[in-house]
């Protein structure tokens, strides 16, 4: 489905990452453990960046948000505004289907405590920008959290000072796409309200707002 630019299934780039998941595989037998694809419309005017595969969820599951806390929220506000066919995402054979909206991460594979290190973060980067050359006109990025905003920003070629993260904060990208932040839907920021679900849905409202005024 995807061009080995933009997705490598067989990456393994990364030493630290392929170790670890080769680990992660002989515990769990049954996990994807390995790079997680991007999942969506492939003519998407949405496309949203997170950060990496969690350990239970994608990188168990195989699909970005799925089958972890993180993607309660996310693949709820989905649903809600007209993204997605389904509330919840829980398995590749759940029947969901994304409308006009694609999910990615900037680091394809599983990292050790969820933290890639700079070094892995760039080096996937290559697959984010070939992504994101592949959008629509003026389509929408949606970053879960400052190191999504800050791969982003890498793969325009960007100075990471040229856009300061912040919640439901907009930034006009070089091409005429628009960059978008919220803070991530992971499981601490959600049960410490630093996210809750009426700011999660004032992103979507600026992402609303945003299409409305381009179309």
């Amino acid at each position: 489905m995807y061009s080995k630019q933009i997705f490598d299934q067989d990456c393994r780039q990364c030493k630290r990452l392929d170790d670890f998941l080769c680990d992660v595989k002989q515990k769990h037998p049954g996990y994807h453990a390995r790079p997680v694809a991007p999942f969506g419309d492939s003519g998407a005017q949405l496309l949203i960046v997170g950060l990496a595969p969690g350990m239970h969820g994608a990188n168990a599951t195989g699909r970005p948000f799925t089958g972890d806390y993180a993607g309660l929220l996310l693949y709820e506000a989905l649903y809600e505004f007209g993204y997605s066919n389904q509330i919840k995402s829980e398995s590749l054979t759940d029947g969901l289907v994304l409308k006009n909206c694609r999910i990615t991460n900037a680091v394809k594979c599983l990292p050790p405590q969820n933290k890639p290190t700079n070094a892995e973060i760039n080096q996937c980067n290559n697959f984010l920008s070939a992504e994101i050359k592949t959008l629509p006109e003026q389509a929408v990025i949606l970053a879960l959290g400052s190191i999504a905003h800050q791969a982003v920003l890498k793969a325009y070629g960007l100075k990471l000072s040229s856009a300061k993260f912040a919640h439901n904060a907009q930034h006009a990208l070089p091409d005429g796409r628009t960059l978008i932040d919220s803070y991530h839907s992971s499981r601490y920021n959600v049960q410490t309200k630093r996210l809750t679900k009426d700011m999660f849905a004032d992103v979507f409202r600026t992402i609303e707002m945003r299409r409305l005024k381009i179309a």
